[in-house]
């Protein structure tokens, strides 16, 4: 596909280049995705970083009959109420610095109807996926914590997100994993984002407009975003994950990301960094389509 094709915008920017309310519509839009991937992808998510993190030899079948058992149902959704928020406002800083640079790409006196080269959208997403990785990292941390915890009641070491977050901060940790999340958000982002506008621009080198794109197409392309997304990063993300369930005080992996990834090579093989791929890839194509599509729900009702 040539680089000069020119992929129709999420948000029809080239009609709409001097509205004022434009990045408050941005940030409502992703804040709904980031809602609705959340509410679709958790259960997959649980059993991913219980696969990522456990100690011993296990399937993800297991997993889900052990959570069950001992958990029940709401197991699937422990540690569900940072994410509504912060998976939210992760989005949000996606979409909105993407379409920021988008902006930045054309300048104040380029023409707007002359669309970005597609080098151009990867760097978009490159910086949404930067960004972002400064929200995701104490977010997703604290979330991991509250998935892998099997206690609860007085046993449980955290009592909730509050009191994760007031403890990982005590300890220096709430950053943790910082430099994994940059590495899997960047390449990320720019994967998903380049991915999805090349396939909405094969429908118009078609010769479909952008309204006739039908809604099941885009949520489609944003579920094959969602899958090449993953399929880029995943390694980087058992990375993170390990160093976000490890001590506190004394992180038994270390603290280096390079360090980790030798150590867990070295113990388990390269085995380790593809641990709960199935639940991700399940749970990648449905989660993502939902964010595309109730992005894009949302933004024809804001109008």
């Amino acid at each position: 596909m040539s680089e000069e094709l020119g992929p129709p915008q999420l948000i029809d920017e080239l009609n709409t280049p001097h509205d004022s309310s434009r990045v408050f519509k941005d940030l409502l839009a992703g804040t709904a995705g980031g809602i609705a991937q959340v509410l679709v992808g958790q259960p997959f998510d649980t059993t991913k970083v219980r696969l990522q993190t456990s100690s011993t030899p296990t399937t993800a079948v297991q997993v889900v009959k052990n959570l069950i058992k001992n958990e029940g149902l709401r197991g699937f959704y422990k540690g569900t109420l940072t994410p509504l928020v912060g998976v939210g406002a992760c989005v949000s800083c996606q979409f909105g610095v993407n379409e920021a640079m988008k902006r930045f790409f054309r300048g104040p006196n380029s023409d707007v109807n002359k669309p970005l080269t597609l080098p151009q959208y990867y760097v978009c997403g490159l910086a949404g996926g930067i960004a972002n990785s400064f929200l995701a990292s104490p977010i997703e941390h604290v979330r991991i914590r509250l998935q892998t915890q099997t206690s609860s009641g007085t046993a449980a070491s955290f009592k909730g997100p509050l009191d994760c977050i007031k403890k990982l901060k005590s300890n220096g940790a709430l950053m943790r994993g910082l430099t994994p999340t940059v590495l899997r958000e960047a390449q990320g982002c720019a994967t998903y984002f380049l991915t999805y506008e090349a396939l909405v621009a094969n429908e118009v080198q078609k010769g479909l407009k952008r309204s006739d794109v039908p809604a099941w197409k885009l949520c489609m392309f944003g579920a094959i975003s969602g899958v090449t997304l993953w399929l880029m990063v995943y390694p980087i993300d058992v990375v993170k994950s390990i160093m976000q369930t490890d001590n506190l005080q004394s992180p038994v992996h270390g603290r280096d990301p390079i360090v980790v990834a030798k150590k867990m090579y070295t113990q388990r093989g390269w085995r380790v960094f593809f641990k709960g791929f199935g639940p991700t890839m399940l749970r990648a194509a449905p989660a993502n389509g939902a964010t595309f599509a109730t992005f894009e729900l949302t933004m024809r009702f804001l109008g």
